[in-house]
């Protein structure tokens, strides 16, 4: 799947899914429509991450949707996964590619006009910019949390690769990111901590289509 089709991106994180397993997270959200999953887990070991990357793997496989690995690229090509995201503290865009191939999806994250043009520079397929309303899912500088939706889009005016919208979004404020020229949205707790992720991943869904509609409606009238 192209990035630029990655409108409902689920974020893993095992502490947030009340007791279920990322497996049973990820089943769901497919099962809700989920156009692409990130293996992220950061407070396990690379063991326990491999093993759990190679379940998602066969999932998503089947499922058609792209899983793509936070941070490791060692465990991404040991489970063959479509790609990579990588922060800007990770390996550089550059190097992942050249360990991954010309095939291989490598996103960034970024928080500003002049990491994303960088990233993009470099070789990125796709950003990921936030933390747009605040997050407590993560661990986000404060200058960076909350960045709000002009700021959004700025950014995503400073690239031509599909950007994609994380931090704090939720299907009732999902609308005005992709309105702000975001591809996609992506998440953590709005999937992994709902009390029916399928559910949820559906309204996510919604909510962005809607939103991408809106949009097409209005340039038609210009």
């Amino acid at each position: 799947m192209e990035p630029s089709n990655y409108g409902t991106y689920l974020v893993t994180q095992a502490s947030l899914s009340e007791g279920r397993s990322t497996t049973h997270v990820v089943e769901a959200a497919i099962e809700g429509g989920v156009d692409v999953v990130q293996l992220r887990e950061k407070d396990t070991d690379a063991r326990h991450r491999y093993e759990l990357g190679r379940e998602l793997r066969e999932l998503t496989a089947e499922a058609g949707v792209d899983l793509i690995v936070n941070d490791r690229v060692d465990i991404a090509e040991a489970i063959d996964a479509d790609g990579v995201h990588l922060g800007q503290s990770d390996l550089p865009v550059a190097v992942a590619r050249d360990l991954l191939g010309p095939e291989a999806v490598v996103g960034c994250s970024a928080s500003t006009v002049e990491e994303a043009v960088a990233a993009e520079s470099a070789g990125a397929d796709y950003l990921g910019v936030g933390a747009v309303y605040g997050t407590t899912s993560k661990d986000v500088e404060a200058d960076k949390n909350g960045l709000g939706t002009d700021r959004f889009a700025e950014i995503a005016d400073a690239v031509s690769i599909p950007v994609v919208g994380i931090g704090g979004i939720t299907a009732d404020n999902a609308g005005p990111v992709v309105e702000a020229g975001a591809a996609g949205v992506a998440v953590i707790s709005a999937i992994t901590a709902a009390e029916d992720p399928r559910a949820a991943t559906e309204a996510l869904a919604t909510a962005v289509e809607t939103a991408k509609g809106d949009g097409a409606e209005g340039e038609s009238h210009d």
